[in-house]
C-alpha cells in the first residue's frame, strides 16, 4: 500500500528551500539566479518524500544516476512561493541536494497540500 502523505505526522523529512540570489553584474545591474544560493525562510519546511522510478543517463562516457521524489508540503505562503529556480537541501544532510522541476500543484483541489517534483543528483 503506498505511502499517504496526507495526513498528521507523515512529514517527517526537513528540507530548507533555497533561490540563488541575484548578482550585480558589475555595472550595476543586477542578474537574477547568478549569485549564491541562501535559504528562503528562516526554518526548514516539514516535507514528504516519495521515490519514483530512477533513471540513469550518460553524459560525456560517464554514469549518473537521477532519483525522482514526489514533495508533499503543507499549503502556506512560504511554499506558493516555491518555483523551478530554487532548489530543496535536507536539513538533516547538506550533502542531499534537489533541484525542484516542477511548479507546485494543488492534488485533490481542498487547499491543504501541495505536491512537487524535485530530482535528487541533478
Amino acid at each position: 500500500m503506498a505511502e499517504n502523505f496526507r495526513r498528521a505526522g507523515a512529514l517527517r523529512e526537513r528540507l530548507h528551500c533555497q533561490f540563488a540570489a541575484p548578482l550585480d553584474d558589475g555595472w550595476g545591474n543586477p542578474v537574477p539566479g547568478a549569485g549564491e544560493f541562501e535559504n528562503a525562510f528562516p526554518k526548514p519546511i516539514a516535507a514528504g518524500l516519495k521515490p519514483r522510478t530512477g533513471g540513469e543517463e550518460v553524459t560525456a562516457a560517464r554514469l549518473g544516476g537521477r532519483q525522482p521524489y514526489v514533495v508533499t508540503v503543507r499549503n502556506n505562503s512560504q511554499t506558493r512561493q516555491i518555483t523551478t529556480a530554487w532548489r530543496l537541501v535536507d536539513a538533516r544532510n547538506a550533502a542531499r541536494v534537489f533541484a525542484v522541476t516542477s511548479p507546485p500543484a494543488d492534488p485533490d483541489g481542498t487547499n491543504q497540500w501541495l505536491e512537487f517534483i524535485a530530482v535528487e543528483g541533478a
